[in-house]
């Protein structure tokens, strides 16, 4: 893909949404606004219902906004496009389907060569650890590995752009942790840009080159914070001071938000 090097891969500027509502529009963005170079990854931390999903469900271009534009790669995003690669909370795999079938999904949507395209899923299947899952279905899997299935379903056409809402919250701590690990290693690997929606401040400090912190509803950039930490990181650093310093400067945004309370007055 040809790109002058000035433009960002993702460009969100001043998006906002509402939706129709009994006593009048529910506002969920209020002029939000992100740039995300090529290669980098950024997480969006913030509170239940500020409006994180539907950011990247405008990106991804499944939602329209109410205003303000997105542009992927330079170009102007007014509808699903190609460029992109999915990952929800739900793996949402097809249970009829084997795993490698359910990783070549887009490539049968797309029309792609199935051939060409067979290799790097194999390929993607090894680098999550499930080679010789193949031929499972995704009933003879935990959740963990659906999960993976999900990862490699996502990177199997080459997008540009990886975008993860939530993928690691229904797991187990355990799971969690291997499936940060994992993405880490992956995203070393293949260079994607990545917008990845969390919960978790840890989750968002150990994965990313910046954090991109949201306001409750209607949700706007609050804050877009430099995580300038060593890489490949392992899950003790969460327990360095360095470390901790990132995510108390998180927690005391979302105190000044009141979404965070240090505790009642008596």
């Amino acid at each position: 893909m040809n790109r002058a090097l000035d433009i960002p891969m993702v460009e969100i500027s001043q998006v906002s949404k509402e939706y129709p509502a009994g006593n009048g529009p529910l506002r969920a963005l209020d002029n939000a606004s992100l740039a995300i170079r090529d290669g980098e990854f950024v997480s969006i931390v913030g509170p239940s219902g500020c409006g994180k999903s539907t950011l990247m469900l405008i990106t991804a271009g499944l939602v329209p906004p109410s205003s303000g534009t997105v542009r992927v790669a330079g170009a102007e995003v007014r509808a699903p496009h190609g460029e992109v690669g999915i990952v929800f909370q739900d793996p949402t795999l097809y249970e009829w389907r084997r795993v490698l079938e359910n990783v070549l999904l887009p490539v049968d949507i797309k029309k792609l060569p199935r051939e060409q395209f067979r290799q790097r899923a194999l390929d993607l299947l090894e680098l999550v650890g499930l080679k010789g899952f193949e031929r499972h279905y995704p009933y003879q899997l935990s959740g963990g590995m659906r999960q993976r299935v999900a990862l490699c379903r996502a990177l199997v056409h080459d997008p540009a752009l990886l975008l993860m809402d939530e993928p690691f919250g229904a797991l187990d701590a355990l799971s969690r942790d291997q499936m940060t690990l994992e993405l880490q290693s992956i995203w070393q690997k293949h260079r994607k840009t990545v917008l990845f929606i969390t919960h978790s401040i840890t989750e968002a400090v150990l994965l990313s080159d910046r954090v991109a912190v949201m306001s409750p509803r209607p949700g706007r950039v609050g804050a877009l914070i430099d995580i300038e930490l060593p890489r490949p990181r392992s899950l003790d650093l969460a327990e360095t001071p360095e470390f901790g310093r990132y995510a108390k400067e998180i927690r005391r945004m979302f105190e000044s938000w009141g979404v965070l309370h240090s505790g009642s007055k008596r």
